[in-house]
């Protein structure tokens, strides 16, 4: 059977078998592989940011909490996370 990408939209390790824990979508909420979800880290300072560049010239540090978001691949690629790649750059990786 063709295979249409190398890793088949996983990131498992080429030695790893078996099945992956499962996570959910931020979004819809759907139940996907965690080596298959696309995660986003965004980081959320809890200080303004006029008032956060004021402490950092005075040399504070301003701390900031990460935010863990996973995406199925559907909702990544709607909410512009990921973009589709083309068939013609497929073809070019796998040449190289």
């Amino acid at each position: 059977m063709p295979v249409k990408r190398k890793n088949r939209g996983r990131r498992k390790g080429k030695g790893r078998k078996g099945r992956e824990e499962y996570t959910y979508c931020s979004n819809c909420g759907k139940r996907i592989p965690r080596d298959k979800a696309i995660r986003v880290e965004r980081r959320l300072s809890l200080v303004d940011p006029q008032l956060a560049k004021e402490l950092k010239k005075q040399g504070a540090v301003v701390m900031s909490s990460p935010i863990i978001k996973y995406y199925c691949v559907s909702c990544a690629v709607h909410f512009g996370v990921v973009k589709i790649g083309g068939y013609s750059e497929r073809m070019a990786r796998e040449e190289l």
